[in-house]
């Protein structure tokens, strides 16, 4: 099984253009699922065509008993899905097992976000007399003024920035490009750090980094941890949240978004969502804030 699992993870990188994360959360599923049939079957050498719908309800029922959350098993399940998909594709199996598994329910989870007064306060906090602190600024308002990912922030290069058109060019999800607008704060906080982003100087370690737009203060990539600190750090300061993630500023760019009126469309392009029921989970905070404005507004309402 496992260079059928090579040559698939293979496909997903080359054919399918998979982010190198998904491809590692789908190995380590893939890798679950193969020391489970090993179990289960209690061989030393996995028959892929003895595996059916009742093997993976029972690798699922395995899965809960170990605590994982349904999110969890119902990712594990996709990955198995995409497996199968592929080895029929391929030939190598007649039919998807996988198919017809009922994945779990899932709690819909709400976005967690910022006021807008909280962001107003967490951009004036970086310490701008120092090169890192200017970084700072001008990562926290490029995430909040775009919904750019994590990963892409961190891809991000000269030549993705446009101060000219006032647009970024983002690699996204399945390598998929889309230009992307930032507002005029952004831009100023983005002039100020790459006016001294020279002064960091990039390292002997980091010259094939040395295009890249954030920089940590020895001059290499900032690495999604460094991203991660960073952001946690100011969102910390001026709120109680206990999510800290640059996701959060994301979620706080698109509920802003709507809460003002953009169109649901133009955010779902700007965010690079390939669904509109994936944006559509903002609208809650609109519904939210329409019910504030009404009871504000509204004789009887009271």
């Amino acid at each position: 099984m496992t260079g059928i699992v090579k040559t698939y993870l293979a496909y997903l990188e080359r054919e399918r253009n998979y982010s190198p994360h998904t491809i590692s959360s789908y190995e380590n599923d893939l890798a679950q699922f193969h020391e489970f049939l090993l179990r289960h079957f209690e061989t030393k050498k996995v028959n892929l065509d003895a595996v059916d719908h009742i093997t993976i309800r029972f690798f699922l029922g395995d899965l809960r008993e170990q605590g994982m959350s349904a999110r969890t098993i119902a990712r594990k399940l996709a990955a198995l899905r995409s497996f199968f998909k592929f080895l029929v594709k391929r030939k190598i199996s007649a039919y998807n097992p996988a198919l017809n598994v009922a994945s779990p329910r899932l709690a819909r989870k709400l976005p967690v976000f910022l006021d807008e007064h909280a962001v107003e306060r967490m951009m004036e906090l970086p310490d701008r007399t120092t090169v890192e602190g200017v970084r700072d600024r001008a990562l926290l308002e490029l995430l909040y003024s775009t919904g750019i990912r994590l990963a892409e922030l961190i891809s991000l290069t000269l030549d993705d920035v446009d101060m000219r058109n006032d647009t970024i060019k983002v690699l996204g999800k399945g390598k998929k490009q889309r230009i992307v607008p930032f507002g005029r704060k952004a831009k100023e906080a983005l002039t100020e750090y790459l006016r001294q982003r020279q002064a960091i100087g990039i390292s002997t370690a980091g010259q094939r980094d040395g295009r890249t737009v954030f920089l940590s203060s020895r001059g290499l990539r900032l690495y999604p941890k460094g991203v991660y600190r960073i952001v946690s750090k100011y969102i910390g300061l001026v709120s109680e949240l206990e999510k800290r993630s640059p996701h959060v500023l994301r979620h706080t760019f698109a509920t802003h978004m709507l809460n003002r009126g953009a169109d649901l469309r133009a955010v779902k392009e700007l965010l690079g969502h390939e669904s509109l029921s994936t944006t559509q989970l903002y609208t809650h905070v609109t519904v939210a804030r329409l019910k504030e404005i009404y009871k504000q507004s509204h004789p009887r309402a009271e």
